[in-house]
């Protein structure tokens, strides 16, 4: 089956983009610019990103808020209208995280469910709903100077809060704007309709948003410690093991998986994420062999180079007993690389 492509496949085109396949997408993974000038724009300014092969899931109706209680580990008491909030769909029978979703509450009985894009079809069949991923485009603007280059559009837009979200007039166009994202750094995420999906972006790169692929991405969220499903979440990892036991809503009642999650907790855990910092230029990447001691204590989940701090870090799953400041070796195809166990985010989140 060929891979989907995105409303502003033909923009990335005409910029040079180098495309590839991503979670059944055809999407940018950078610009001629690179994706250290991609990332560094992020940081520094603000950054545009097609993520539009995440999936939206729009679940509606009288019953929908308690048809998303009893699938999703979170609780969205915690929340109202007009606000998202960060969630796991678990497996039913070993608590594996089968997605981790953003979920807009977009009006009273109106929620737009947010998976991973190879993981859309599986979401839907666990909580309904229709999958809307068709019907729109999504853009994140993200960085420090996100909210002024989105302003010149849209004042409303721009005012739109963390973890907010609102429906407004982009341009003439019905849009969903959320004050989320997946770098680390302060921004929103427009979902806009299909035919005003070019005119919007070529309206925010005029404004000053660096195009960026999906390479600065993953070394934008690596740097913010920030899980990706398929390397800290997925089959064989459960939210605890992720530290990430705090999207768990222990006390709302039930949850798909939560008994399996419960006896795993009960019975302890034999793995745990940490952050890896690595000095020089070569990475050790998902996979890779973490050792102390030249005993095996577990793996990489993911690793790069970091642009901001200057050398590789990685994330790994290792053994309960590890502790911060431990020196480890990482057997990188045979050689071993010297790193230091550290906690995460190897940047700080910013507020």
């Amino acid at each position: 089956m060929s891979d989907k492509v995105s409303p502003l496949d033909a923009v990335h085109r005409d910029l040079k983009a180098k495309m590839a396949p991503f979670g059944g997408w055809e999407m940018p993974i950078a610009y001629p610019s690179g994706t250290l000038l991609e990332h560094e724009a992020c940081r520094q300014g603000a950054a545009l990103f097609d993520v539009s092969h995440l999936g939206t899931v729009r679940v509606s109706g009288d019953k929908a808020f308690g048809l998303l209680q009893k699938a999703l580990t979170n609780d969205l008491n915690k929340i109202s209208v007009g606000r998202a909030q960060y969630t796991h769909l678990l497996d039913a029978n070993d608590a594996s995280v089968s997605d981790d979703i953003i979920v807009w509450w977009v009006r009273d009985d109106v929620f737009d469910v947010m998976p991973n894009a190879s993981n859309t079809t599986g979401v839907q069949e666990a909580i309904g709903g229709v999958d809307t991923t068709n019907t729109r485009a999504i853009i994140a603007a993200q960085g420090p100077m996100a909210r002024k280059v989105v302003g010149a559009i849209s004042q409303d837009a721009a005012d739109v809060g963390r973890f907010r979200v609102k429906e407004l007039d982009l341009m003439g166009a019905a849009c969903t704007v959320a004050g989320t994202g997946y770098t680390g750094e302060d921004g929103l995420e427009l979902a806009v309709p299909v035919a005003h999906a070019t005119t919007i972006w070529n309206a925010l790169v005029q404004a000053g948003g660096v195009p960026a692929g999906l390479g600065a991405r993953d070394t934008l969220r690596l740097e913010a410690g920030l899980p990706l499903h398929g390397h800290e979440l997925g089959k064989g990892i459960n939210s605890l093991e992720a530290g990430l036991e705090w999207v768990v809503s222990w006390d709302k009642g039930a949850f798909r998986g939560r008994d399996a999650l419960f006896a795993k907790k009960e019975s302890g855990l034999s793995k745990r994420l940490v952050g890896i910092e690595i000095q020089g230029r070569r990475p050790a990447r998902d996979g890779t062999e973490v050792l102390s001691q030249g005993k095996s204590i577990g793996y990489v989940s993911s690793g790069n180079y970091s642009p901001t701090l200057g050398h590789c870090i990685a994330m790994a799953f290792v053994t309960v007993e590890v502790s911060v400041g431990q020196n480890v070796d990482l057997d990188v195809r045979g050689s071993l690389i010297e790193g230091v166990i550290t906690v995460l985010p190897f940047v700080a989140k910013k507020k």
